[in-house]
Formats: structure tokens, sequence, C-alpha cells
């Protein structure tokens, strides 16, 4: 019922806006978890699955982090300024400044309660977090050499004013490393949505089964912080949030009526 409710009220944008901040708000302030440092659905290599080398305490996080690894690590990042739009927890933006190596890595996010949760863990030099909206991003014209945003963006009001940011933010040459999914009929939608932003489109895979088998390979852990941190009531809502093994969420990806999609774009 929660699930099917908060479906229509995102047909709204002010409402999608308004209801994905107050939830992001809700996860920093109230999990301070911390083996939870990302928050998407992950991804793992096929057929052979990816053997990311990882620090210790990074290892719980393993599935996010390879997505993080798929989305931006073909990506050069020494010397260069970065900006992960949608940092959410933090832990991704960290991987990549680590991994990465970046003269400038920032982190953005909606919610500022995230945010302080950013600046608290991750202290370190070359490495900050800011808060802002992604469809409006606090910063000057031609700032960055490369963007990503990782599963973030079905949650925002206007996908076209997000990637107008974008283009403006890039400098000329500049990259969106990006992925995400959408209804398997909004596909199109998104396409087209890009293509009019003025962003080249680089390259795209569909990487719906790398996602789904991250979220099986990733389903036991899942259900131990479940068990460990939330009370009964909350098991339905956040198991269709982790997208857990028989969830509604997982079951759209499973019979592809959610599709997820890698993309790499330019501005030319």
């Amino acid at each position: 019922m929660l699930t099917s409710l908060f479906e229509f009220l995102c047909r709204f944008p002010v409402l999608k806006r308004l209801i994905w901040r107050r939830w992001y708000q809700f996860l920093a302030r109230r999990f301070d978890i911390p083996e939870w440092q990302t928050m998407n659905y992950g991804y793992s290599a096929l057929p052979v699955p990816e053997s990311l080398a990882l620090e210790s305490a990074e290892q719980s996080e393993r599935y996010g982090l390879q997505l993080y690894h798929a989305v931006a690590g073909g990506q050069s990042m020494a010397g260069k300024t970065v900006l992960e739009v949608g940092c959410g927890r933090g832990g991704g933006a960290a991987f990549l400044h680590r991994t990465g190596k970046p003269e400038a890595m920032i982190g953005v996010d909606f919610s500022a309660q995230a945010i302080a949760l950013c600046r608290e863990r991750y202290q370190r030099e070359g490495l900050r977090f800011v808060a802002g909206d992604a469809e409006k991003l606090p910063f000057g014209d031609a700032s960055f050499d490369l963007v990503v945003n990782v599963e973030s963006s079905h949650c925002y009001g206007s996908m076209p004013a997000f990637l107008s940011e974008v283009h403006r933010v890039l400098k000329p040459g500049g990259r969106l490393a990006c992925a995400d999914f959408r209804d398997a009929d909004k596909i199109p939608s998104w396409r087209a949505q890009i293509v009019a932003s003025g962003l080249r489109i680089q390259s795209e895979r569909e990487i719906t089964a790398n996602v789904l088998a991250a979220l099986d390979a990733d389903n036991d852990r899942k259900l131990g912080l479940m068990r460990k941190h939330l009370p009964k009531s909350l098991y339905g809502l956040f198991s269709d949030f982790a997208a857990v093994k028989g969830s509604l969420v997982y079951e759209t990806f499973r019979k592809r009526e959610m599709q997820y999609f890698l993309f790499e774009l330019v501005k030319d």
C-alpha cells in the first residue's frame, strides 16, 4: 500500500522532489550505520563476477562500489575536477577520490542531513561535500571536467533541468558518467531528453542483468542489516527500497518491466 501511494505521489514533480528529500533526510538522521556507505542496487560483472580491490572498510559495500567503478572507473580523473550529483551517504565519492585521484572531488546532495553525515565521515584533503539542488547546481559555468551521477536522477522533478545544469557546469569536452533505471516504456523518452540537452551520447549500455546479479549476491547482507537496525513494522518499506528478493522492485527488474542503463555523455 505504501509503495503504491509513493509511486502515485511521485507522478507530480514538486511532490516527487519533496518526498525524496524528506526520505533521504530521514535515512541520514535515523541510520548512522558505518557499514552503510552507498545507496544503489550494485553491479556484478557477468559471466565472471568482478573482484575489485577494496580497502577493508569498503568491503561491506562491494557491490555498490562496483557500480561506481562500472560507471566512472574508465574515466581519467588524475589532476581533474570531479563532481558527483546525488552523493547520498558519501561512500561513492570517497571511493572515486581514493582510486581516481582527482585534483578536487565534490559531492553535492539535496539532503542537508546526508551532507552533514558525509562531512562527519569523510574528512580528506581534496574531497568536500556541499548541499545543493541537482536542478540548480551551486557552481559556476564550466567548473568540472567530469560529472558523475549514480542512481539518483529518477528522484528529480525535471530531468531536462538536471541535464541543462550538467551541460552548464561541464567544461568543453567534459563528460557526464551516469547510471540509473526507468520503466521499460520510459527508456525512449529518457534517451530523447539526453539528446535534447546538447550532451552527445558517447556510449550506452544496459546493465539490468548485472544489477540483478548484484541484488542476488548482496541479498543476505541487506536482510541482516534490516534485522539488526529496523523494527519489523518497517521491513516491508525497506524491502522495496533495498530491492531484496521477492520485493516489488526486485520483481520489476527480474521481469524487465524496469531496466537499468549506463551512459557516458560528452559536452562537445
